[in-house]
């Protein structure tokens, strides 16, 4: 039910983003999706591979910061209101969006976000209850690679 999602703390300065995706592809690591924020002096890259682990260590390996970290990825009603859908189901359960980030393939009439809330379990347990669809990690990367 929960993806594995890889966090990359990179230096904001030219060429820090490129090299950490050159190290990837030079090992045929496909990033799915993914979310930069950034500050002054550093980033924080959040991104979806499926070969969480295997990232995980080449980067390590490259001097990079990196960690892995549960998300969800969630279907939403790709209309006015489907993402208020969601959130309220989690408000009432008392549980806090940390980020999301919006997967850039739909499905069928549904929109994929990726969450990270407070309490993982929790908030999966509140979306089932609401018979909202969360992947698991074989749909979303069957979407992922079309």
């Amino acid at each position: 039910m929960k993806l594995k999602q890889l966090s990359v703390f990179l230096e904001n300065k030219p060429g820090r983003l490129r090299e950490l995706c050159a190290v990837l592809a030079e090992r045929e690591i496909n990033i799915l999706t993914l979310s930069l924020a950034d500050t002054e002096q550093f980033g924080i890259l959040r991104l979806i591979v499926k070969e969480y682990d295997k990232a995980k260590a080449v980067l390590i390996e490259k001097g990079f910061v990196a960690k892995l970290t549960d998300v969800l990825a969630v279907n939403v009603n790709d209309q006015p209101g489907g993402l208020s859908e969601i959130l309220k189901i989690e408000e009432d359960s008392g549980i806090s969006v940390e980020y999301m980030y919006a997967f850039t393939i739909k499905n069928g009439e549904n929109s994929i976000l990726l969450f990270r809330f407070d309490d993982m379990d929790k908030a999966v347990d509140a979306l089932e209850k609401a018979n909202v669809n969360i992947l698991n990690s074989i749909e979303f990367y069957q979407r992922a690679e079309g």
